[in-house]
């Protein structure tokens, strides 16, 4: 884009001339709409920082985009605030930011919209607003006027964002009409606040048009919704965004939770259709399934190794489970008119293995499972909402089917059966190889640098396990127990914290996992992070110990916004 090559060799007269207006000036037009609590806004084409850091010191936590080098790297010197994270994006694709998978309760587009070909406004209103929560703001100011040097400028028109904003369920609530503040008399503004009454993309009606309209000879289309729940919520990273229309997760992995969610199930005797009882009567209960049954359920989730004929039962097991999961539920899942909603692509011939590790890369070799981006963000957002509501269609599903039977079904049965068991609070290998480099080495609490002993030794979730059940690697740090148990506790590192700590921490990831001598690990903790956490599995490159880091930084925003997970600050 021509306008971002202008201000990265324009940048040193640009950013003075930004800087001398004061933010709360600028933007006195929107006194009394701003969220009066701290809540988590997008500032889109962020300059030099001015307004993030604003928004910043009101308590706010700002995501600020700058796709202009010089900007962005001037912006974070100006203004190195914690609660500021600067990401490389641009619209109208906004592919950095959409990969998070957060929803944001203010986005300001500041200055930026006559930058927009008109060609492409249509797509770059969609991406924000799809980035908006149902009742946050979305901030947008129009320079008229032409420019006085060689910027790429569009015409704006407040007309056309009413439009824009009506086609996709907004409302303006407010509309300025000001002066430059930089007293330039062929220049003005207009000013306008929309609102989002609901998310705008119809992904919670068609939720709940699948899961309780929806026509259901099984349990086939709410297991296929379980899982994406599931993805959603422990591992998003390993979904890919396609266009500008949907995203796409590892067909394998889709499978291997389905086994997961049934293999309970199905020993527990619950039907899955009118006429199934146990392992009887469903697609695909294979050769492959039929040979896990000494195979936990627990036991199917990325970062496990399989081999001989365990491994080659599982790879069967995958294949039948995709080959069931495209034809039935991918192909019969539709909306109110009738048309197909999700989509898939599957790998023709794979080889069967004598030996498996089930990571994201075998996990996508069996194809890819096309989602609606609005579907999918609805799942990464209200996965704690959706859920709810298609377990009670699914244990209604049951017990109907079950009377056709002659059977009543125990509740304790299916509670126990139907309840996601993730993997048992573990951290066995990082304390391990704490303990070994005591043995040889200094090792230090990585919140307060305390030196530890083996007395004074914990291993803390970085991101507490009563809000995110999470064992990976890069998640177990070493701490001191006073500061674990007695001052963080069950609370989320702030911003502030995490980047105190950011030396200590990636000195223990390098000290305990890339270095150690068995070779496994440095491969665990790297799958472990791409499929966990945000945008490193579309890195071209493995992900550097910078990259994990921001990634961290980027999943403490939607655990402390989506979650409500309480910060440790003081």
């Amino acid at each position: 884009m021509k306008a971002v090559q202008w201000y990265e060799q324009n940048a040193a007269t640009v950013i003075p001339a930004y800087e001398s207006l004061r933010a709360e000036d600028v933007h006195r037009w929107l006194l009394g709409l701003l969220p009066d609590r701290p809540s988590l806004v997008l500032d889109i084409g962020a300059g030099s920082g001015r307004d993030a850091a604003w928004l910043a010191a009101q308590g706010h936590t700002v995501v600020a985009v700058e796709p202009a080098a010089a900007m962005r790297h001037e912006g974070q010197r100006l203004h190195p605030d914690a609660n500021i994270r600067w990401l490389d994006d641009r619209l109208p694709s906004l592919q950095h930011v959409q990969r998070l998978g957060i929803a944001f309760d203010c986005i300001l587009l500041s200055a930026v919209w006559m930058h927009i070909p008109l060609a492409e406004r249509t797509r770059a209103f969609r991406k924000v607003i799809a980035l908006l929560k149902p009742g946050g703001l979305l901030a947008i100011t129009l320079r008229h006027g032409a420019a006085d040097d060689d910027r790429e400028l569009y015409p704006v028109s407040w007309e056309a964002i009413e439009r824009l904003a009506r086609d996709h369920g907004a409302t303006v609530v407010r509309k300025v009409v000001d002066r430059d503040r930089l007293n330039r008399d062929e220049v003005s503004w207009t000013q306008m606040a929309l609102t989002l009454p609901d998310d705008g993309t119809g992904a919670l009606p068609l939720l709940r048009h699948v899961i309780l309209h929806g026509s259901k000879s099984s349990t086939y289309k709410l297991a296929l919704l379980r899982v994406l729940c599931r993805i959603a919520d422990s591992t998003a990273g390993t979904a890919q965004y396609q266009d500008d229309a949907s995203i796409s997760v590892p067909l394998g992995l889709v499978a291997l939770y389905w086994l997961r969610l049934f293999k309970p199930l199905l020993e527990a005797d619950l039907p899955q259709s009118p006429t199934n009882r146990g392992i009887q009567g469903l697609g695909f209960v294979g050769p492959g399934f039929r040979a896990l049954s000494g195979v936990s359920h627990l036991d199917l989730r990325i970062g496990v190794r399989f081999t001989g004929a365990t491994a080659q039962a599982l790879h069967q097991a995958l294949k039948e489970a995709v080959k069931t999961i495209t034809t039935m539920p991918v192909s019969y899942m539709t909306d109110s008119s009738g048309s197909q909603i999700l989509s898939a692509t599957r790998t023709a011939r794979l080889p069967t293995p004598t030996e498996l590790l089930l990571e994201p890369a075998y996990l996508a070799s069996f194809g890819q499972l096309l989602i609606p981006q609005h579907i999918w963000l609805a799942l990464v957002r209200f996965e704690a909402w959706i859920e709810p509501a298609l377990l009670a269609e699914w244990l209604r599903l049951m017990k109907s089917y079950a009377s056709g039977q002659g059977r009543t079904l125990p509740e304790a049965d299916i509670a126990l059966a139907m309840t996601w068991s993730d993997p048992s609070r573990d951290v066995t290998t990082a304390r391990q190889r704490a303990l070994t480099l005591l043995g040889s080495q200094d090792l230090f609490c990585v919140w307060s640098g305390k030196r530890l002993t083996e007395r004074s030794l914990d291993i803390d979730h970085c991101f507490p396990w009563s809000a995110w059940a999470c064992d990976d690697l890069w998640n177990l740090l070493p701490s001191d127990r006073t500061v674990n148990q007695r001052q963080k506790r069950d609370r989320l590192p702030s911003a502030a914290r995490l980047q105190s700590a950011q030396n200590r921490v990636q000195g223990w990831w390098q000290a305990a996992y890339l270095q150690a001598l068995n070779p496994l690990l440095p491969v665990r903790f790297t799958q472990e992070a791409c499929a966990s956490l945000p945008g490193l599995l579309s890195m071209a490159d493995a992900p550097s110990l910078d990259d994990c880091f921001t990634a961290i930084l980027l999943q403490q925003v939607r655990l402390k916004h989506d979650q409500q997970v309480p910060e440790w600050r003081d």
